[in-house]
């Protein structure tokens, strides 16, 4: 049995973190069973959720799991694909990892009434007389690693404005398809949703978030998505928006 290690359900989202998401979104598309449990990060082989106890053999970061199953278990997320539609596939999880998700992680983090009301809570568990200390060493981590990756050195108008050409491009090269290649999802569909999600959760509200809201196919498909791989979850389709 695979056990998949995450933060949990939190913030409107059945996991907490986008990579979590895709990898369990990926696991049900591959039809591998598995159970899930909650971890710390300083429990993971790389310091970092999710990762996986496959029989034993402990894999860390979404990408490098998603290696290990298809690898172990002969499957192709991406079969049906040919070269180029393979190659596009990487380069829209690239924009959506490397770059889209800090911009939504800017808004849940960085912006002082979405910490307050979330990620502040992660260290509920300590005694209280620590967890303001806590508190602000988590963030200010957290703001150390926004600024090495750049996305903290930009004013707030920037970073909306950088959000929007990636949902832009998500949601030009999506169009009317169900999927981002079709009639089937691929391996990019699971980073994709979670992404989404990740942003379109009314429990934090930002500038980014409105407009992502504006984007009609990429909220019907998160919603669509959301029925199909976590069909117990109440998840209400954001208003549109301009």
């Amino acid at each position: 049995m695979i056990t998949l290690y995450g933060f949990g359900p939190t913030f409107g989202l059945p996991e907490a973190s986008p990579y979590v998401t895709k990898t369990e979104v990926q696991l049900k598309l591959l039809g591998l069973p598995y159970r899930k449990e909650r971890a710390r990060p300083d429990l993971s082989p790389k310091g970092q959720l999710p990762f996986i106890d496959d029989d034993g053999a402990r894999v860390a970061d979404s990408h490098f799991i998603r290696e290990h199953l298809e690898r172990k278990y002969g499957k192709d997320l991406d079969a049906g694909l040919d070269a180029r539609q393979r190659a596009e596939a990487w380069a829209i999880e690239r924009m959506l990892e490397n770059h889209f998700v800090a911009t939504s992680g800017y808004a849940r983090w960085l912006i002082p009434e979405n910490f307050e009301k979330g990620p502040a809570h992660f260290v509920d568990g300590a005694p209280e007389e620590q967890r303001p200390k806590l508190r602000e060493e988590l963030l200010a981590r957290v703001r150390d690693n926004y600024r090495a990756l750049g996305i903290a050195r930009h004013s707030n108008e920037e970073i909306v404005a950088l959000g929007v050409r990636s949902l832009t491009a998500l949601s030009t090269l999506l169009g009317d398809r169900p999927y981002l290649f079709g009639g089937r999802p691929a391996g990019v569909d699971a980073t994709a949703f979670a992404a989404l999600a990740g942003i379109l959760t009314p429990f934090f509200d930002s500038p980014l978030r409105r407009r992502a809201e504006g984007f009609a196919n990429l909220v019907a498909y998160t919603a669509r998505l959301m029925r199909e791989f976590y069909p117990d979850h109440p998840w209400e389709a954001p208003r549109q928006g301009a």
